[in-house]
This record gives structure tokens, C-alpha cells and sequence, in this order.
């Protein structure tokens, strides 16, 4: 039993036939709101004009139905949910209903280049005229005579000059005066005709479906209750109770164990940020360090010293955040410099021929938010050239997205870098192949791709049984001598960037990488520790 009625063994509430109908003091008060009423009272209503929550009287309702007190009804309504500035567009007219008045102000029918220009001398929109007002059934376009024309309908010249019925609807909704489309019938509206305007209106109004619940109660309810005990029904007794003998006429209402218990959220990082630490320990435990950079970097190590040409697209506003202040950091010492600067040029002594332009330090300068965490690595790379060296970053990268459901403009990014003697393809492949099974992902293969400075270079693809495809996770190779012999390395170098939210949204199930960042609470915490 829920409380409401007597816990008793009957299930009708009443102890052994010689108390009749016994009722708590909420189902009391619920019950006599009932009495008073002669037809069915709504729910919606009673909880609005009360103390009581709709989760009490709807137990309550439910009881007495159970017991043929009482009979539960329910309808469907659409309720009017009135959009912002949807007054103020219907006050000032809708486009349709101005153009019937322009036209029949002109006999009825106009030339369709004249009647747009008419339309936008009085500033209404011609596609809502044409969209809505054959909806409407007011305006319809045909060809006459000399060539395409709008006229006004039969029904449109007859009653253009009266207010519309979702125009009332607004009027009357955005007032308070009505709430649902079926009580527009009581102010002389078509509720009919509202709804299936206003249906196409979404700018206007929303409809949104309701549930209207309706008690009313039976001759032998109201029977029953001319002779009602109230029962006093507490959760617990107080001493006070016990006391002064007052425990008698309470009764202890019973726990319902088959009632869904509150969920308990406990305290866990962002997935994000789980991610980001499963990938640190994977890298640590395979025998790498650590290293870092500014998120606010020159562009020197985010593109000179990786061998991106100045005029590169890459480089251009549409695809980087710029410094403005300050818009100039301190470049590298001269030999470094002069080395990347001779590898832009004409090779240097790398055995490339460089590509051919005039390297310009004051476009090095330039500082921007970091496009890559390559920066550090690059950073580690000169300085520690010599090998064995094995260094990763995972850090915030910023790019001038649009933002969507696979793009983000500010995300995190893991890279990593091992110098070796030995080090070859198959090292890379290898490398990157225990990580990602580390990460939880069995299958692991990789195909051909162009990167401006590895060579050779190929994406990373994991297998995701969930939706049965390969994935791309991100590119890697190795690096050309561009790269590294101007920073002092004269050996190998595996280099490769990942993204880490990608790499989220497959682990935790997500669809589109806004969510990650942008869902609710409720969305991170259902997202589960282990998966």
C-alpha cells in the first residue's frame, strides 16, 4: 500500500468491514476537493489550485479507481506554447495577411513582378506570402493574360478583413486567456483551423501534445466518504508519540520496495579528462617522458621548424588564431634559426632544395594559439637530438573550425616522437599498434598517407566492433631531414598526432563530439566508470 489508504489487509481500506473507508489526511484533503466538485475535476487543476503535488493526487485517484470509488479519465490536448516576438509579429500583421489587403485594395489580382515590388515597398516578405498564404487559402499564383500573376481567392477576399484563427490563438494564448487549442471554441475561434495553422507555424507557436486527467468520483465514493476515518499516517513515531500515548492513532506508512530508489551519482573526473590520463599512463608504461609547451607559441616552432612553407595555406587567419598583443615572440638562437632558415630557402645542408622563396624571420615571429602539440615535441626534439630519445605531449590545440558534430575549435591533441639509430616504419607501426591496444582497441592497421613534413606518412585506424567499421584516429611518419637535421638530428625520427576526443567519443559511445563539452550533467554522469 502507498499510504493513502489504511494499511490494512483489506485491500479496500477499511479494517475488517467496521471502519469503513479510511483515508490519510492527504487523501482526505484530495478526496473532499473531489467531493465538491459535481463533474470531473482535472487534475492539472486541483494540484495548480492546492497544497498537493500531482504525484499525490494521481495515487490517490489511482486507489480509488482500484477500490470503484472514483473513475479515471484521460484526453489528449495540444497545448499553445507562444514563441518570443510572436505577439509582436502579429500586431504588427503577418506577411500574408497584408499582401490579401494590398491586393484587394487592388481589384483582387495583380502582375507578379508588380505585386512583388509592391510587397517590398510596404516591407513584406514575398516568400512568406507565397508559402503561407496559399496554407491559408487566400492567395494563389497562376498565369494570366500578359504572363504570371497572384490573385486573391474567393475565400481570401471574404475574410482578409477578419482576425485569422491563429491569429486569435496568439492573441489569446500570449494573454493568458487560453492555454490549449480546444478552449479557443469558448471565445468564437475555429480550434480547428488554429491548430492546423499554427501546426505550420513553428516561428509562431509550438504545439506541444498534453495529457489531460480527469477524476470524477462515483455514488458509491461519495458514499464511502460520508463516512470516512482519517487516519493519521506518519513516516516515523516521535517521543512526543510515545509519550502521550498519541502512537495509537497513528499509522506508520509502509515502504514500497518495488518504487524506483534515487539515483546516487557519485564523484568522477570528466571523461575527457579520464581519457587524457589513460592515454599519459599507456605512453609512461611503454617507456616514454613527458614534455610540454606554451599553448601560446610563435610561429616558428608551430610551422617554420616543421618545415611549412610561409605562404602555406595552413598559416593563413581562416585556419589560425593569431596574437594581436603581443604579436611577437623572440625567435631561437642564430644557429638554429639560420639552419631552418637555410632549409626553407634552398635545402641547407639537408640534400633537399627547400622550396625556392625568401624566408622572412618577422612571419616566424608572429605568435599564434597552438595549432598542434607537435610544437613541444619539436620543442624536445632540438633539445635532446641525440638518441635513444622517446617523448610525448597531450595538450590543448586551437583551430578555427566550425564548430560540429565531428569538429570542435579548441581540442586536445597527443604526440609523441622516438629517436632512434635503428628506429624504421615497422618501429612506428609497432609503437602506435601497442597503444592502442593498451587503450582498449584489438585491431589496429594503418594505410598511406601525405603529411608536409613525414615521409613516408599513414593514418591510424582502429576497428570498432559497437558499429561494425574501421575509424581514422590520426597520422604519423617519419620525420623528413628538413625537419630534424636543422635542429641538430641526423637520425631517425617517428613522429605522430592523435586526437584525444575522438579517441573519447569511440571509448564512451558518444556521436557527436560537442556533447563531450556541451551535454548536461546528466549526460557526463551517465557516462560509466569502466566500459
Amino acid at each position: 500500500m502507498s499510504g493513502h489508504t489504511h494499511p490494512a489487509p483489506s485491500a479496500a481500506g477499511a479494517d475488517d468491514g467496521s471502519r469503513g473507508l479510511v483515508l490519510s489526511e492527504d487523501a482526505a484533503g484530495i478526496w473532499q476537493r473531489w467531493i465538491d466538485t459535481d463533474g470531473p475535476l482535472d487534475v492539472e487543476a486541483l494540484v495548480a489550485s492546492s497544497r498537493f503535488d500531482q504525484s499525490q493526487v494521481m495515487l490517490a485517484a489511482g486507489e480509488a479507481e482500484a477500490l470503484g470509488f472514483a473513475v479515471v479519465s484521460s484526453r489528449p490536448r495540444d497545448e499553445i506554447d507562444v514563441t518570443d516576438g510572436a505577439a509582436l509579429r502579429v500586431s504588427s500583421g503577418l506577411s500574408e495577411v497584408r499582401a490579401a489587403a494590398l491586393l484587394a485594395e487592388r481589384g483582387g489580382r495583380m502582375a507578379l513582378p508588380a505585386f512583388v515590388a509592391l510587397a517590398a515597398e510596404h516591407g513584406i516578405a514575398v516568400n512568406e506570402v507565397f508559402k503561407h498564404g496559399p496554407a491559408r487559402g487566400w492567395i494563389a499564383r497562376g498565369k494570366g493574360e500578359s504572363g504570371p500573376e497572384v490573385s486573391l481567392t474567393d475565400a481570401g477576399a471574404s475574410e482578409h478583413t477578419a482576425e485569422p484563427a491563429d491569429v486569435a490563438a496568439i492573441r489569446l494564448a500570449g494573454a493568458g486567456t487560453v492555454k490549449y487549442i480546444d478552449e479557443l471554441e469558448a471565445h468564437g475561434v475555429d480550434a480547428a483551423a488554429a491548430g492546423k495553422l499554427l501546426g505550420a507555424r513553428p516561428e509562431l507557436a509550438r504545439l506541444r501534445r498534453r495529457t489531460q486527467r480527469l477524476v470524477q468520483l462515483t455514488e458509491a465514493g461519495r458514499t464511502a466518504f460520508a463516512t470516512v476515518t482519517v487516519q493519521k499516517v506518519r513516516n516515523a513515531l516521535t517521543q512526543t508519540d510515545l509519550r502521550d500515548g498519541t502512537w495509537r492513532e497513528i499509522a506508520l506508512r509502509p515502504y514500497d520496495v518495488t518504487l524506483p530508489a534515487a539515483t546516487v551519482r557519485v564523484a568522477k573526473p570528466h571523461p575527457v579528462r579520464r581519457i587524457i590520463e589513460q592515454t599519459r599512463r599507456a605512453f609512461l608504461e611503454l617507456g616514454f617522458v613527458e614534455v610540454a609547451s606554451p599553448a601560446v607559441e610563435s610561429a616558428f616552432w608551430n610551422f617554420d621548424a616543421l618545415f611549412q612553407p610561409q605562404d602555406h595555406p595552413a598559416r593563413d587567419m581562416q585556419d589560425t588564431f593569431y596574437m594581436s598583443q603581443p604579436h611577437t615572440a623572440p625567435l631561437p638562437e642564430a644557429g638554429i634559426m639560420n639552419a631552418v632558415k637555410a632549409a626553407h630557402e634552398d635545402g641547407g645542408d639537408t640534400g633537399s632544395t627547400g622550396w625556392g622563396y625568401k624566408w622572412r624571420p618577422e612571419r616566424a615571429q608572429q605568435i599564434v594559439l597552438r595549432t598542434h602539440t607537435t610544437a613541444a615535441t619539436i620543442r624536445a626534439l632540438a633539445a635532446n637530438p641525440n638518441p635513444p630519445f622517446k617523448a610525448f605531449c597531450v595538450g590543448w590545440t586551437h583551430r578555427n573550425e566550425t564548430l560540429s558534430y565531428k569538429h570542435l575549435p579548441v581540442f586536445h591533441q597527443v604526440d609523441g616522437i622516438v629517436i632512434d639509430e635503428h628506429a624504421s616504419l615497422a618501429t612506428l607501426l609497432g609503437t602506435l599498434t601497442a597503444f592502442y591496444q593498451k587503450m582498449g582497441f584489438e585491431k589496429v592497421r594503418f594505410k598511406p598517407a601525405f603529411y608536409p613534413y613525414t615521409e613516408p606518412s599513414v593514418d591510424v585506424m582502429v576497428y570498432m566492433p559497437e558499429r561494425g567499421k574501421w575509424l581514422e584516429m590520426g597520422g604519423c611518419g617519419i620525420f623528413r631531414p628538413e625537419v630534424t637535421e636543422p635542429l641538430g638530428c641526423k637520425h631517425p625520427v617517428l613522429a605522430w598526432g592523435l586526437g584525444v576526443e575522438r579517441l573519447a567519443m569511440l571509448r564512451l559511445g558518444f556521436s557527436d563530439i560537442r556533447d563531450l563539452y556541451k551535454g548536461g550533467l546528466e549526460t557526463i554522469e551517465g557516462v560509466p566508470l569502466c566500459r
